[in-house]
């Protein structure tokens, strides 16, 4: 009998018990050396803002921060200066973002049904965008947020053009990425094991057969991976502050 022949869909009136893993391990490499996660927006910590639409979201039970060790400190001190009393654990993350992402799934409770992993460097997650997801993933068990690319694709080697790339049914995939609890660790642990290299969570569960339900993104949802991108995100969470 198959993994998903053992889960039982769940009513999107009432979700079950949601972990929050906030993966926040990396080291900023594109950033200028800078810890991106830790730059002050608006008089707080990039990451402060991530974790705060998890704390006031009523669908999230738990927070788990994944981060890297000689930042658990500051990281803790965070935490309680914002009073986020859903952050259960900061865990020192692996070598890798997928042994740092394991290590917080098998650090949830036991009580969570549902997992949601969520880059640190994504402050301006909208509350609707996670509910959203979160309800989709409680009634199919697998569920990213994504947004449909517009812009031309070319595949290009040796810095020549060699085709156009057909956009149709191209979507650019987000986090939060929310799962059953069975299903993610079941799809990271085999990753794990076979050395697979992933670009994002919904991979794995990709490679075990599983399917993974899409919910329409939002482009103010966007990943800081350069200095530019600290300019373009303080301008969105002044305007919903």
């Amino acid at each position: 009998m198959s993994l998903l022949s053992l889960l039982k869909k769940t009513s999107t009136k009432k979700p079950p018990n949601c972990t929050a893993v906030i993966a926040a391990a990396g080291t900023s490499a594109r950033c200028n050396g800078e810890d991106k996660l830790m730059f002050k927006l608006g008089g707080k910590p990039v990451l402060a803002h991530t974790v705060e639409v998890f704390e006031k979201c009523q669908l999230i039970n738990e927070i788990i921060i994944v981060t890297m060790e000689e930042k658990l400190e500051a990281v803790g001190k965070m935490c309680e200066e914002y009073g986020y009393d859903k952050v259960a654990l900061v865990l020192c993350g692996g070598i890798t973002r997928l042994e740092s992402v394991i290590h917080g799934i098998y650090a949830a409770s036991k009580k969570a049904r549902l997992i949601a992993i969520h880059d640190g460097a994504r402050p301006c997650l909208e509350p609707e965008l996670l509910e959203k997801t979160i309800r989709k993933a409680a009634k199919y068990n697998a569920a990213a947020p994504g947004i449909s690319i517009t812009s031309t694709v070319k595949r290009v080697k040796n810095e020549i053009i060699k085709e156009t790339v057909d956009r149709e049914g191209l979507v650019e995939i987000q986090t939060p990425q929310i799962f059953r609890a069975e299903i993610i660790k079941a799809a990271l642990t085999n990753a794990l094991n076979k050395d697979i290299k992933l670009t994002d969570d919904c991979e794995a569960v990709e490679n075990i057969g599983m399917p993974v339900y899409i919910v329409e993104g939002s482009q103010k949802n966007i990943k800081i991976t350069t200095p530019d991108d600290l300019a373009l995100v303080e301008l969105y969470l002044n305007n919903t502050q």
